[in-house]
């Protein structure tokens, strides 16, 4: 029988492994809600006979690729395979089969008629899996001693993580450098103390933090570990554009730079200020000037106030209505008053005394009414042992 310490979860890969401890053998086996960037296949059950043969090969972290199965053998999505690699051989899991490799070829601009792609020799053996599983143990500390002759050499360039190949011949180094390196002379020292074919892989601060994982502020996984594969410029506009504070410490994520997520609602912002008006001067009323104080963008409100320096009291319009009224001081014509509009738009204070209170969530306890042991030694009292009731003594 196998024991829980015999069981791990290898999520950059997807898989969980399990160790015989009688036999002494090493399972492998593919567990997609453990897999970064996973994508759902949802056609799994259609077959129109298209992309018959090719599948979708998972390796460690975000790597993907598209094989064809020239073999005889039935190959199923989580097997585990052992595929072609440009020097000697790899080991990845199947992690999508059937139509849905054509739309995913498509959306990475891939061309199955001109794509020549690489073969899906074999299911992997158990001597496949026993060696995948030697070279996955030396990752971690052949990343270590990079790392530390990366900055022997003086070399600005950090080693963000280390994946073998599934034979053991060869390794990628992911490394992140602000400016260009010339790690020419690095390849040399790789080689001599590992023994192995190196590969260097330059990737961005995003890129590691979807490669490390962790939670954000929202309480939620990162996006960037989540779905995102492809990261787009994020400039401080979108984040002015939705009136948020320009504070580096709120905008920016673990990666260091501006948060994936302020691109999310850009677009929408965008849309609702398209409606709103430009004031750039007061509105101009019978019974004085209004200046602009604050703007709700998604409710399309603008707030004004008589007193250009005070929110004490505000009165909300539509942009709509804002748009009227510009056209009215145009030509010379003047409303009214705000004042005829409903009341005015006070902020609220709330306070948030006691909010960081441990014992904000517990129950109440319940109050004990006063007196209420004296009512019940009274009663005892009252009735004596006959339970008549005591007169008072009378005078002799």
């Amino acid at each position: 029988m196998t024991t829980n310490e015999s069981i791990q979860y290898d999520c950059f890969r997807g898989c969980v492994v399990t160790h015989e401890p009688e036999s002494g053998e090493t399972r492998c086996s593919y567990r997609a809600g453990c897999c970064k960037l996973g994508d759902y296949n949802w056609l799994k059950e259609a077959s129109d006979g298209t992309c018959r043969g090719l599948y979708e090969v998972r390796f460690k972290n975000t790597r993907k690729g598209f094989y064809i199965n020239d073999s005889q053998q039935n190959v199923r999505m989580g097997d585990l395979v052992v595929v072609e690699a440009t020097t000697g051989q790899d080991l990845g899991i199947v992690t999508l089969e059937g139509p849905i490799v054509g739309r995913q070829m498509r959306s990475r601009g891939v061309d199955p008629e001109t794509t020549q792609f690489k073969r899906i020799y074999r299911k992997a053996r158990q001597s496949d899996i026993e060696k995948w599983q030697e070279a996955i143990a030396r990752e971690q500390e052949t990343m270590i001693k990079a790392r530390r002759i990366a900055a022997e050499m003086g070399l600005e360039m950090k080693i963000g993580d280390v994946e073998f190949q599934g034979d053991g011949s060869k390794a990628i180094f992911y490394y992140i450098a602000d400016g260009r390196v010339d790690f020419r002379q690095l390849i040399k020292v790789f080689a001599e103390e590992f023994r192995i074919r190196i590969e260097m892989k330059q990737i961005g601060a995003r890129q590691e933090a979807g490669l490390i994982g962790g939670l954000g502020i929202c309480g939620r996984e990162l996006c960037c570990a989540n779905y995102i594969s492809s990261f787009q410029s994020i400039s401080t506009a979108a984040a002015r554009c939705q009136d948020l504070s320009l504070n580096p410490q709120k905008l920016a994520g673990q990666c260091g730079k501006l948060k994936c997520c302020l691109n999310y609602e850009v677009a929408t912002y965008l849309d609702a200020q398209s409606r709103i008006p430009k004031v750039n001067g007061p509105l101009e009323f019978e019974d004085g000037l209004a200046w602009l104080r604050k703007t709700d963008i998604l409710r399309e409100v603008m707030y004004f106030s008589y007193d250009k320096s005070s929110d004490a009291a505000l009165y909300p319009l539509d942009a709509a209505e804002v748009w009227d009224i510009l056209e009215m001081n145009r030509n010379g014509e003047k409303p009214e008053s705000l004042r005829t509009e409903p009341e005015p738009y006070v902020p609220e204070f709330v306070t948030a005394v006691g909010d960081d209170s441990i014992s904000r969530f517990d129950a109440p306890k319940r109050k004990r009414p006063r007196g209420g042991k004296n009512r019940g030694r009274g009663g005892r009292n009252r009735g004596g042992k006959d339970g008549g009731q005591k007169g008072p003594k009378s005078s002799e």
